[in-house]
């Protein structure tokens, strides 16, 4: 496998690829690129840990050869919260620069499986398929907003609550506040109180903002997210070299049932998604935020949307 970072310098960029470097199958290849020299520095760094997976490093000049016929890109690049932000504040800028990457993997990679960190996720993610249209190389089972962090916090939140380990939460929607839908009712052999259910549903919408407040000013989540995206990137690797029923959940232009763009269960192939699997039975609290969400994915797909049409 060849897997392109693309902002591999931010704080993001730099755990996902130490965590790639170590856990990606023997003989693949890691290609770093960052519009920051000291990605020079990081490859040399990570090519000091002993393993037969082989790193390089890309700046701005080169960054046609860092997406050179690769398999999967993962794009980390982008400005992080800060205290007060909400996600969408990140939007004109973050957008521009999901544009501009998006456009290099087009040309030079238009079949590889492209990975979405930037936020707004809810955003980006539509953005960089409406390039790859424009591009004529869009498919809808290539393209991933990545959420897994979602369900790593609803694990650990249900963990601590529950005190259970060896759960999968499934979480459903979109990646900001009010869009991110864990469905607590479907762990099997777990119940919640109404109270429980619903401080546990906040704890994992406001996650990521309590984050933010606690760096005080030094950024967002980096080294979770990076964990997250290193889980997801390993899935799709698992994927593509044949290995059979690999369920994940992502933000991606699905079976269009809730929102034209929507985090929901598949499973993954060689070539991406191979099936989409329904969100299955909710109760009637998931179902009232069900509801809730749909207005604002809509308004946040509707938005990117026109952000590419100008």
């Amino acid at each position: 496998m060849r897997i392109s970072v693309l902002g591999a310098a931010g704080n993001i960029g730099q755990a996902l690829s130490l965590l790639l470097k170590i856990y990606l199958p023997a003989g693949s290849e890691l290609y770093l690129y960052d519009i920051k020299p000291v990605v020079l520095g990081i490859t040399l760094d990570l090519s000091h840990i002993p393993n037969d997976v082989q790193v390089k490093g890309f700046t701005e000049k080169d960054i046609f050869l860092a997406l050179n016929n690769t398999d999967i890109v993962i794009i980390a690049a982008g400005i992080a919260r800060k205290p007060g932000m909400e996600r969408a504040d990140l939007f004109d800028i973050n957008s521009n620069i999901i544009i501009n990457l998006v456009e290099k993997i087009a040309v030079m990679s238009p079949n590889a499986l492209v990975c979405i960190i930037t936020n707004p996720i809810n955003i980006t993610t539509v953005i960089a398929a409406e390039v790859l249209k424009k591009y004529g190389c869009y498919n809808k089972n290539k393209l991933f907003g990545i959420t897994t962090l979602d369900i790593m916090r609803a694990n650990q939140l249900v963990f601590i609550e529950k005190n259970l380990r060896n759960i999968d939460v499934p979480v459903v929607g979109g990646h900001s506040e009010i869009t991110i839908l864990p469905l607590l009712s479907q762990l099997k052999n777990i119940t919640f109180t109404d109270k429980e259910a619903i401080e546990i549903t906040k704890s994992i919408q406001n996650a990521g903002s309590e984050v933010v407040k606690a760096k005080i000013g030094n950024g967002s989540a980096t080294l979770s997210m990076g964990y997250a995206a290193t889980r997801f990137c390993l899935s799709l690797v698992q994927g593509m070299q044949g290995k059979h029923n690999i369920l994940e959940y992502a933000y991606i232009e699905g079976d269009g049932k809730y929102t034209r763009f929507f985090s929901q269960p598949f499973f993954l192939g060689r070539h991406g998604i191979e099936k989409y699997k329904d969100i299955g039975k909710i109760n009637g609290f998931e179902q009232i935020i069900l509801h809730k969400m749909i207005e604002h994915l809509n308004k946040d797909i509707l938005k990117g949307e026109k952000f590419i049409k100008k």
